[in-house]
This record gives structure tokens, sequence and C-alpha cells, in this order.
């Protein structure tokens, strides 16, 4: 009874043990050391629910741990808590390991790496991405391992070296080896690799290797029979590679692309490879390849062939290309130059075997369409843009019955599309777009191709929406794209109805010149669709009876057109929304209070440029799912919700040009995800928020935009703390202080705009990021010298300066700036002259040195300069709601002051050195600036003559010379700018007759000419001024010396008065004879 009730209690207690430990996960000293660093990859107490942990489901012993890219941000950078000595004894406690993956952790070498030989239930080990030289440590007195049970090594990515193949001796059991990478180069030893019976798949793909075989082992090749998959791409073999792997007669699949095969190819050195299934000889330089004699036993089993890139001399023949690799079912010939001409014969010999035939990016001739019907077996044709031009032939491919897909895009085809298309009764995949087909109706081609569920007829030339009558029979079409066609007019009844339902459909920029088109009236028929974008048709009405209609819509853009009405969303949830973009329509009303309940997946909300009123709804800025939001160019009120500092997805946020008012939230620079943050052309006022940043681990943002607001105070000290800022623009608003020392540690800044505030005092004479690119402090109070600053800022492209107090000369250092496209130092105080180091800068487009109190010459080298603008090209992305900040840029030029924003700032180059001091002659080499379109030399002391050079300035419109002290004649060949729209002269000591009135001068008026002359010729101006005074003194002299000489001459007096006398009475008489 006793040994009974010791064993119900043994029994017991067992159950109890057993629970906790289910209860707790992972073994006690398992445990332990998961809750030390470096091996801290989870939280909670059952390290069995961690993600990186995999544990035995009965016994709960750890089998997995993945320890990739273990590592932290701080302020110095990524960090890692797995040292670049890895002690490896940290897993001796882990005896049941079958999987550990170290990979990304920037290790230099394993620190006591024997205790490995104690895993010996370790089946896989990762260790790619370190710095790693060997596998035997230093430390261990380099002893090697002996992972006997191990079938997987991953060796990716390290420093490895020749001498790593004579370590994996102790590998006896591994299947896969990937030294992908590494440092191995030359001829590699194969001798240890012969040990390796089991081995399947090897990859030393990526290294400097050039041989198989060893000079130290007499030549001998390498027999691993037991070898299926091996990778050798992107090294540097040559063709007696090909020689080399007669040992591998198990080989299923050989990657040999990206090296330096070259010339013929005999076929008869593959011949060993009799088990080969797949084959890659991409991106070599291969001539031809030489059939073998004996066809019944060339690589037989070969069933898919990958040649990208090879043929690129045009004398390989694709037919007997087709005829050599006979016995494949799939043949990638991407990106190849093939001869024009397929003849008969050709086509005879061909076998028919092949399934899919890719031959997109390579140059082929029209006919190959008419030979290729021979390929009867054919499933898959794709000759994206191969050239192909004119109308489709009728011969030939029409006969390819079997055809499943079919991809004719980005060619130059043209015309209607050809009866026999019908034939293609089997097709489930066409793709035509990107060419010049046209339709008007329906196709006859296309209205037999009822198996079709993907077609795409984007970028051509036919009618929709009434092509798409075609389709009405279509039972199993899933996705129709027509973007960039013609848009017409429907007929106002709908004629047919679908048998379809769709699940994407695309109809987005489609030219149009009538106004307000409805929308298709086939999809009133459609209550499936996920994917709908109709953006950029300028469409009419109210589209948002097409959310309610189709419940598990996905994405719906519709931007660019000209929709009306309230923002209507459907009334039951849509969990399945991710994509809202309606910008850029006449969308009015209030954002819809429920949207986040209605559509709780959104990730991306467009609504910018309408007219929408009211508040932001709370919820849309605390989404957990929400990525970007975009609510710019409306009429929305209030303040920024506080719940914007919940959300732990959203990274864009873009609220400019509301009215929104208030004090900006403190907790909108809290959001953890939050990357970029434009709240510019709002009427926020007070003091930027004050935040510790220091309390984040890791502080996204990155871009912010507060401009054209009511800001005041200082710039908060937290912003020059933010390591990765980006962008940082705060112009046109009441801003004050110096512009503090710590701007000089952001090292990733870019563009930086205090422009239009109240800062003040010098510039930072640390101020040399190498970084930053656009530089806006213009319209300040900011004082002193340039002498220290900007001046080792080799990428910075705009320099901003103007309407400041800055002083002193132009420092000579600004030749340093290698980069520099925008100069404007306009409205200052510099005197001296104009540095010659300005020439060294040959990225110049635009300088303005203006309104200061510069003198001496104009310097000739400055016809250096190219004048060619240097703007990144502006970021472009359809149905994206993330818009880069555009780069502007204020510039006067045809007396006015235009902003030259990011897409026509590459049209503008210009040199304005008007208001200054200048003296002496316009160096004639001006004239070779020959892509200059604005030149402003007014208001200086400048003598000479014009040079007559600047007829060479073909694309210049604007051109001002006026007050100076200019003299002689214009030149007469100034008349052949045909681009001038501005020209001024005035004011200045000019001579002779002005151009003819032809062409552009035309157009100029007297104005430009204004007190030029010192002598009137017969085509001459005349000042009206000087001749209204000329004729009223010439009047009264007149007057005076009549009179005189009837004072002194009575007989003329006499006379005169009797004159006078008669000639009134003769008036007298006139009017009572002929008026009374």
């Amino acid at each position: 009874m006793e040994a009974k009730s010791l064993w119900v209690l043994f029994t017991t207690l067992l159950f109890i043990i057993q629970g906790w430990r289910q209860t707790e996960g992972c073994l006690e000293q398992e445990r332990i050391a998961l809750f030390q660093p470096p091996l801290q990859i989870g939280k909670g107490s059952n390290c069995c629910q961690w993600e990186r942990v995999e544990c035995n489901i009965t016994n709960k012993r750890v089998i997995g741990l993945d320890l990739y890219f273990t590592r932290y941000w701080d302020n110095r950078g990524w960090r890692s808590d797995l040292s670049e000595y890895l002690n490896v004894s940290l897993f001796l406690p882990f005896e049941e390991l079958k999987s550990l993956n170290l990979s990304e952790n920037n290790i230099a070498d394993l620190v006591d790496n024997q205790v490995l030989n104690n895993l010996t239930k370790l089946k896989q080990l990762d260790l790619s991405g370190n710095k790693i030289e060997s596998l035997q440590s230093s430390h261990d007195g380099e002893r090697p391992l002996n992972l006997t049970n191990l079938e997987e090594l991953y060796l990716d990515s390290n420093s490895f070296p020749n001498s790593l193949l004579s370590q994996l001796s102790g590998f006896s059991n591994l299947k896969s080896l990937s030294i992908y990478g590494n440092q191995l180069k030359g001829s590699i030893n194969i001798k240890v690799l012969n040990n390796l019976t089991r081995l399947k798949t090897l990859d030393l793909s990526d290294n400097k290797i050039e041989s198989l075989q060893s000079l130290h082992n007499g030549e001998r090749p390498i027999n691993l029979t037991n070898l299926e998959e091996l990778y050798l791409d992107s090294n540097s073999f040559t063709n007696s590679l090909l020689a080399q792997l007669s040992g591998f007669s198990n080989l299923k699949s050989l990657n040999i692309r990206n090296n330096q095969l070259k010339g013929s190819i005999n076929i008869k050195d593959l011949n060993a490879l009799s088990n080969l299934e797949e084959l890659d000889m991409s991106n070599n330089k291969v001539k031809e390849f030489v059939p073998t004699k004996n066809k019944d036993i060339y690589l037989e089993k070969l069933k898919v062939a990958t040649l990208n890139n090879v043929f690129i001399n045009g004398t390989v023949s694709l037919m007997q290309l087709l005829e050599t690799f006979s016995s494949v079912n799939t043949l990638y010939l991407i990106d190849n130059h093939f001869n024009d001409t397929i003849s008969t014969q050709d086509q005879l010999h061909v076998s028919s075997k092949i399934e899919e035939l890719v031959l997109n990016g390579s140059y082929i001739n029209n006919n190959i369409l008419q030979g290729i019907g021979v390929l009867a077996s054919l499933k898959i044709l794709s000759l994206r843009g191969c050239g192909l031009s004119g109308t489709l032939s009728t011969q030939g491919w029409c006969d390819l019955w079997k055809l499943e897909v079919l991809d004719l895009s980005e060619n130059a085809l043209k015309g209607t599309l050809p009866p026999c298309l019908a034939n293609l009764s089997s097709l489930d995949y066409l793709d035509i777009s990107d060419n010049q087909f046209t339709g008007k109706g329906a196709s006859t081609a296309l209205a037999n191709l009822t198996l079709l569920r993907f077609i795409s007829l984007s970028q051509n030339l036919f009618e929709v929406p009434s092509i798409f009558i075609s389709f009405a029979n279509h039972s199993h079409l899933k996705f129709l794209f027509s973007d960039q066609n013609k848009l017409v007019k429907e007929p106002t009844i709908q004629t047919w109805v679908p048998k379809f339902q769709l699940k994407v459909f695309r109809l987005w920029n489609c030219a149009t010149k009538v106004l307000h088109i409805e929308i298709p009236k086939f999809l009133y028929y459609q209550n499936d669709l996920s994917f709908i974008d109709l953006s950029d048709n300028n469409f009419g009405g109210n589209p948002f009876w097409l959310l309610e209609n189709n419940t598990r819509m996905r994405a719906f853009l519709i931007e660019g057109n000209s929709f009306m009405g309230h923002f209507n969303i459907p009334s039951h949830p849509n969990p399945n929304m991710s994509i809202v973009d309606i910008s850029n329509n006449k969308i009015q009303g209030p954002i819809p209070a429920n949207i986040c309940s209605i559509f709780p997946q959104l990730a991306r909300l467009n609504l910018s440029s309408n007219s929408l009123q009211g508040n932001i709804p709370p919820c849309l800025v605390s989404l957990n799912t929400m990525l970007m939001i975009d609510m710019s160019h409306n009429q929305l009120y209030g303040g920024i919700p506080e719940m914007s500092a919940q959300s732990d997805s959203l990274m864009f946020l873009r609220l400019s040009n509301n009215h929104l008012s208030g004090k900006i939230t403190p907790t909108i620079f809290c959001s953890p995800s939050l990357k970029i943050l434009y709240l510019d052309g709002n009427k926020f006022d007070g003091n930027i928020p004050s935040i510790d940043i220091s309390t984040f681990p890791y502080y996204s943002l990155s871009d912010i935009d507060l401009s054209n607001n009511n800001l005041s105070g200082e710039l908060p000290r937290w912003i020059w703390n933010v390591s990765n800022l980006h962008t940082l623009v705060v112009s046109n608003n009441q801003l004050k202080g110096l512009i503090p020392m710590e701007l000089c540690y952001l090292d990733s800044l870019e563009i930086l705009d205090l422009s239009k505030n109240n800062f003040f005092g010098p510039i930072p004479s640390c101020f040399h990021a190498q970084s930053i690119k656009h530089l806006h402090l213009s319209r300040n109070r900011l004082s002193g010298t340039l002498r220290n600053a900007f001046f080792n800022s080799s990428s910075l492209v705009t320099l901003d300066l103007r309407e400041n107090q800055l002083t002193s000369e132009i420092p000579y250092k600004i030749g340093t700036l290698s980069a520099l496209s925008v100069l404007l130092l306009k409205a200052n105080y510099f005197v001296g002259e104009i540095p010659i180091d300005i020439c060294k800068l040959y990225s110049l487009s635009i300088i303005d040195l203006s309104q200061n109190k510069l003198s001496g010459p104009i310097h000739s080298c400055l016809s250096h300069l190219t004048l060619e603008p240097n703007v990144e090209e502006p970021f472009n992305l359809h149905a994206s709601i993330h818009e880069q900040l555009e780069e502007k840029v204020d510039y006067t030029t045809k007396r006015n002051s235009y902003t030259y924003k990011r897409n026509n700032l590459v049209l503008m180059s210009g040199i304005d050195l008007s208001c200054n001091r200048l003296t002496g002659e316009i160096p004639t080499e001006i004239g070779n600036l020959s892509e200059i379109r604005s030149l402003n030399l007014s208001h200086n002391n400048l003598t000479g003559h014009i040079p007559s050079t600047f007829s060479k300035l073909k694309q210049i419109e604007s051109l001002d010379l006026s007050h100076n002290n200019l003299i002689g004649r214009i030149p007469i060949q100034l008349v052949e700018l045909y681009n001038l729209a501005v020209f001024n002269v005035s004011y200045n000591n000019l001579s002779g007759s002005i151009p003819s009135p032809k062409a552009q001068f035309g157009t100029f008026d007297e104005s430009s000419y204004h007190q030029t002359s010192n002598e009137e010729e017969e085509n001459g101006v005349i000042d009206k001024y000087i001749f209204w005074v000329t004729f009223f003194v010439s009047y009264v002299i007149l007057l005076l010396v009549i009179v005189l000489i009837l004072y002194i001459n009575p007989y003329w007096r006499q006379a005169w008065f009797s004159f006078v006398e008669h000639c009134i009475k003769t008036c007298q008489y006139f009017i009572e004879d002929n008026l009374l």
C-alpha cells in the first residue's frame, strides 16, 4: 500500500514539474542563457514564445535560434551586442540546437569555436554577411571544426580566401554549401571538395575564381557525383570551364552567368552533363553554339535554358539556335541580337517541343512572326520591346492555337488588330500595350478570345470605352488595363451588359477633348473590383457609388478628374481597403468622421487639392495601419488632433495649405514612426514645441516643413539633435535669434531654408556640412562676413543669402564650392571686386550679385561657365501621395521677380550684376555664353561698346545694359536674337540709329532706348521732352522778332494793321451772308 502511495506521489510530482516546465517554456539553463546579452532577443518569461526562438514541441528544448541582424541604433550609428569576436561558448547550454542563424552581425572571428563541435545535433548554420576570414579561430590554436552532422552551411558575403575549402574536411555530411561573395580567386583547390560526397548544392558565385582545377593536383577533375545544383555565376571562368565539369554527372542545374565565356561554344563539351535540366549562361559574350553531329544524345533532359544577353553581334540565327536546343521546354533569350533573315529551310528543321519562348528586349525582324508558326507546342511567347514595327503579319504566329500567353508590348506595331488573332482561342493572357494600334468600337479579333483573364491595351490609340464592348462575353476576364488611349463619349444608353466581373481595372491618363465625360457605364455592373484606377481623365459626376457596390475594394484611385459632390463612403465596413486617392478633384464638404471604422486597414489616404472643409478626424492620425496621409490644398480648419502620437505606422503627413490654426501640438513631433511632416501654408502661431527626443530609442523624423505660418520665438534646440534630419524648412515666419552652432553637426542635412524670418548675427563659422545641398538664408538680418563659412561644402548646389546685412569682400574660397549651381548674394553690402575664383564654378547656372557695392571689371573668364542648369530630376510615381519638397529659387528677369521651382528651374540660366559700381568694358567673351537666358549689367559704370558677339546669345530672353556709360552704335547683329523679350540700353551714350524693327526688335518701344543718342539721324529717336521745349522756345523767339520789326518800321506796321482789319471784315461778311 505504501509503495502504491509513493508511486502516486511520484507521478503527481512529475506532472506538476512537467506542467511548470511547459508553463515557463525552455529548459532552465537555456532560459537563463537567453536572458543574457547578446542573446536577449525577446521579452517575457516564456522564451519559447519569442519570435526568434524555436522550441521542441515535446520537451521544450531550444532547437532554433535566429540572431540575424541583432543590432540597435544609437547616436553613433548601428551597434550590436554580438561583438566582432563572438565567443561561441554562449551556445553551450543549447545541446538540442538544430538551427543557428548568426548572419549580418559584423562578426570577424569565432572565439572558442570548438564549442560548435559539441552541438552534435546542429543541422543548419548561417554565418553569412559578416567579416569572417577563417573557420579556424586564432584564439583556439586554429583547430579545425568537426561538424559531422551539419547539412547546411551558409558562409556568403564574408572574407574567406581559397584556404577555406581545406577547412571543410570535417563537414562530411554536408548537403548544401554556399560561399557566395567571398575572396576566392584564381584556381581553387578541389581536393577537399571531393570528400563532400553527399553534397547536392554548391554556390561559389560572386568570387573571382578562374578555374575549378588546382595546379597542385595534376589537373585532376572534380568528382562530386551527387552534386545536383552548381552556381558559378559572377566569376572569371573562361571556355575551359565546360571541360572541367565532366565529373558532375548527376548535375541537374548549372548557373555560369556573368563570366568570361566568349567566341564559339562546342555543344559536345556539355555532353557529359547528361542529367542537366536547367542551364543559365547569360551575360557572357558567345558568338555561336557549334552543334554536335549526334543529336540523339545531346542534353536530352534539358528543360530550361537561359541565354540572356549572350548574342550581341547579330550573327546567330534564332531558328538555328532553337534547333540546337531542341530538347528544351523553356528558352529565355532576353536582350540578344539575332540576324534578320529566316529562311524556309530553317523552319523545316526546328523542333516543336518548346513551350515557352521569351525574347524580351532582343533585336529581331518582323518576319520572326511568320517563321515562328512551326513551334506548334508553344504556349508562352513574349516579344516585349523587340523593335517590331509596322502592321502585324497574318501568317505564322496566327497558327499557334495552343498559345496561352502572348506579350507584344513596348514595340512600334500599328494599325488594326488582324482578324487571325481570333485563331488563338486558348489565350489566357494578352499584352499589346505601348504600341500604336488603333480601333473604333468592337474588335472582332478580341471578341473571339473568350478565355482571356488578363488583357492590356494601354498606351495605344484605341477609342475607349467603346472598345470594351469586345469583351462583353468574356466571362473569365479579371484584369483589364487600358491606360493612355483615346477617351471618347459613350452613348447615353448602355447597349451591352458584361458577363465578366473584374478584379482590376485601370483607365488612367487617357487623352480627351470632351470635358466631364462620365465614367464607363459597364462599371455599374461590377461588384467584385479590388483595384480601380480612373486617374487623370477629367471624368465628371460623383464616383463614390463604386465603393458601395464593390465591398472588397483594396485600392480606389480617382485623382486628377473633375468629380464633384461630397466624399461619401460606404455604409458598411470594408476591412480590405488600403489605398484611397481622390486628390485633384472638386470634392466638397467634411471628411467623414467614421472613415476609420469603415476603412480600418487604410494605409494611404490622399485627399489633397479639393475643397474639403471641417476638422481632421482624430482617428486618422492614430490609425495603426496608416502609412501616408495627404490632406494638403483644402479648406480644413481647426488644429492637429492630439492623438497623433499614438500611431506606430504613420510615416508621411502632409497638411499644407489649409486654414489650420492655433499652436502646433507637441505630440505630432513624438510619433515614433513619422518621417515626413509638412504643415506649411497654414495659420499656426506661437513657438515651435519643445520635446525631449532623448527618450526615443530611434527618432524617425527626417523632413520638416513649417513654412508660411505665423510661428515665433527661437528654433528649439531638439531640432539640432535629430541626427538623421534631412530637410528643415521654416521660411516666411517670425522666428528670431542666432543660427545655432549645433547646425554644424547635422551630417544628414541636405535642405535648410530659414529665409524670410528675423534671424540675426553671423553665419556660424563651422557651417561646412558635407551633406548640405540647398541652403536658403535670405531676407533675414544676418551680418558679418563669409570668410569662414561654407567653403568646405563640396555638395552645396544652392546658396541663397539675398537681402541680409553681410559685409566685406566675397571670399576667393567660393571657388571651392565645386557643385554650386545657384549663387544668390543680392542686396547685401559686399565690396571689392568679383573674385576671379568664381570662374571655377563650372556648374553655375544662376548668379545674382546685384545691389551690392562691388567694383572693378567684369572678368572675361565668366565665359568659361556653361550655365547649364544642374537640378535633380523630380520624384514621380503614379498614385503615390509622397511628393518631395520642391526646390525654389527667386530670380529677377524681364523686369519682374519670378519663383523658379524644380520643374522650370532646369530651364533658367542667368547672370545679374546690376546696381553695383563695376567699371571697364564688357568682355567680348561674354558672347560665348550660348545657354544664358538672362543678362543684367545695368546701373553700373561700364564703358566701351556693346560687344557684337552678343549676337551669339541665341537663348537669351532678357538683356539689360541700361544706366551705364556705353558708347557707339547698337550692333545690328542683335536682330538675330529671336528669343529676346526684354531689351534695354537706355541712359547710355550710344549713337547712331536703332536696329531695324524686325523680329523681336519690332516689339520694343522707346523706353528701351531712352536717352541713348548724342545725334539725331533720319531713323533716329527724338526725345519728346526735348522736342516740346525746343518748339516752345522757337515760337517765342519768332513772335518777338515780328513785334520788333513792326515797332521799327511804320509802313509795315500800317500794312499789318490794314491786313488784320481786312481779314476781320471778310470774316464778318461771310458769317452774315451764310450763317445769319
